[in-house]
């Protein structure tokens, strides 16, 4: 009898095991500009200024300015929009901090994201370090491959890396997104 519950018991425990929601996910991606922080800053510390740099984007509308509490509305050019809260915002520390409102899973395939854009000094130029944390797009124990933790990091990574490589060609003056 013993080892019929024993048994059991290893049985729930393993099924509950392989049976988890989704597990908080993490991107980092960074470039070096060549130019002076103050003037990285100038370009990319407006909020709702996205748009202007970021060649994934359509169209960035904004409210309530670069105030924690601040708001966007970012149309992306692939379709979907994302609709994101200023959290805090650093002039003097070159660095905001931001989250998704409501999740569009068209825009990106992830259900919840906070970021964090950061301009510091690097040599004669800039870093700029785009860190976010989000969750897949379905928070279920068995995601479709399309709202999976790969699908979100891909997605994410892609479009953090495309928004750098804007901003930096912004900045140098080498292309318009």
């Amino acid at each position: 009898m013993r080892l019929g519950v024993l048994a059991l018991v290893l049985i729930f425990i393993s099924g509950a095991t392989l049976a988890h929601g989704p597990t908080p996910q993490k991107v980092d991606q960074s470039i070096v500009i060549a130019a002076k922080p103050d003037a990285v800053w100038k370009v990319v510390g407006e909020f709702a200024g996205i748009g202007s740099w970021h060649p994934d984007v359509a169209r960035s509308e904004g409210s309530g300015g670069n105030g924690s509490g601040g708001q966007r509305k970012v149309t992306l050019k692939a379709g979907g929009i994302l609709n994101e809260g200023l959290d805090e915002m650093s002039a003097t520390g070159r660095s905001y901090s931001y989250r998704l409102s409501d999740p569009d899973l068209k825009a990106l395939p992830v259900s919840s994201y906070s970021a964090t854009l950061t301009v510091s000094p690097e040599g004669d130029g800039s870093r700029v370090e785009w860190l976010g944390r989000f969750y897949r797009g379905d928070t279920g124990n068995e995601p479709p491959e399309d709202l999976s933790d790969e699908a979100g990091r891909t997605a994410m990574n892609r479009y953090f890396a495309n928004g750098l490589k804007g901003l930096k060609a912004k900045v140098e003056g080498n292309a318009a997104p």
